[in-house]
């Protein structure tokens, strides 16, 4: 695995860095210069390597302290897309006037085969904290979320949290018809741009439709999934976006109030897990608070405030697009680390940075 990670002769016992922005590239710096153990620093990158092909960012106080495997590569994100489009909806909702409690039947918000009335009284902020109670065919899933799936009518509107891919692909279709812009445009424009992403191009957003021989009980749906094919180092601007309150040089990309309502915990997930507006709060058993955007084989984006962290690891290993059929089995056999192996990582990153927390 190619590696680049600059060690320091010694840790430094100086009080809290000022924080930074990145220009055109993020500044590497002594690790050691930041309060750092280069002993423990090198014990993580050793952990990496026992993993599968990945490529790891790790920003303190936006400056680098380590970077392992190909930044620079750019991967199939997976349901990390949600929370991308989560920073979208707190950017246009108020530029638009935009009221999250309407119904979707109020939006003429329908699916193939059609909604219940019932589900049609879902909300757009139910959609966003997985709790609409829509259990109609969706695409790009998981055997795991298929098999766990509830009955269609099982839970009325807003009562249930279930990690629902209809969710998710509504409020696509539903920023793109509120707000009259295709998602990738958005992002570009509104995100990326702004906040000096290196790789990120507008066909990097790519979109994925029911297959034509889609059951009506398992992956029809008019709503496509919208996929993102990103680089650690853009997705590390994004995760460091959040952890500036949605800032970027003085300046609001996303509003403050939106990074603080979508990043705690709306909903309890289980296992010490909460859920926000398409964030996962927490759950990786840390001593200190965190939130994070996820994505399936292995793809993270993990927030860490009283630590000044952002720590990406994208796994090089991308769902497939026509995954539809697969088992569960033939999942587990794809290149993958466990949610337990990421807390383990960050376990040893949080013990490596030796200086006093803020």
């Amino acid at each position: 695995m190619v590696a680049a990670l600059l060690l320091g002769a010694t840790s430094a016992s100086a009080g809290t860095p000022p924080d930074q922005y990145p220009k055109a590239a993020w500044s590497k710096v002594n690790p050691g210069l930041l309060g750092w153990s280069p002993e423990k620093l090198a014990a993580v990158r050793k952990f990496v390597a026992t993993l599968p092909p990945s490529s790891v960012v790790v920003i303190d106080h936006g400056r680098e302290i380590a970077e392992w495997g190909d930044a620079a590569k750019k991967i199939k994100i997976s349901s990390m897309r949600k929370s991308l489009l989560s920073a979208l909806y707190g950017i246009y909702t108020p530029l638009n006037h935009f009221d999250l409690d309407a119904s979707l039947e109020s939006l003429g918000i329908d699916d193939d085969p059609p909604l219940t009335a019932e589900e049609k009284q879902a909300t757009v902020r139910m959609l966003l904290e997985a709790r609409s109670g829509v259990y109609h065919g969706y695409v790009a899933g998981t055997p795991g979320m298929r098999e766990s799936w509830p009955k269609r009518g099982s839970h009325p509107p807003g009562s249930y949290w279930f990690y629902n891919n209809w969710d998710f692909n509504a409020l696509g279709s539903i920023f793109e018809k509120e707000f009259k812009t295709p998602i990738a445009k958005a992002f570009d424009t509104r995100i990326a741009q702004r906040i000096g992403m290196q790789d990120f191009q507008i066909d990097d957003m790519y979109y994925l439709h029911a297959p034509a021989d889609a059951s009506p009980d398992f992956d029809q749906s008019i709503h496509p999934a919208y996929h993102f094919r990103m680089t650690a180092r853009d997705l590390a601007r994004f995760g460091y976006l959040f952890l500036r309150n949605g800032q970027w040089r003085g300046e609001s990309v996303v509003p403050e109030a939106w990074v603080r309502e979508s990043t705690r915990a709306h909903s309890q997930a289980g296992e010490g897990k909460g859920y926000g507006y398409l964030w996962w709060v927490d759950g990786f058993d840390l001593p200190v608070s965190s939130f994070s955007a996820q994505g399936a084989l292995a793809k993270y984006v993990v927030v860490v405030p009283t630590r000044n962290l952002v720590v990406v690891y994208l796994n090089h290993t991308e769902f497939p697009d026509d995954a539809s059929g697969m088992t569960t089995d033939a999942m587990k056999r794809l290149p993958s680390i466990s949610h337990d192996q990421m807390g383990q990582l960050l376990k040893l990153l949080l013990d490596a940075q030796t200086r006093s927390p803020m």
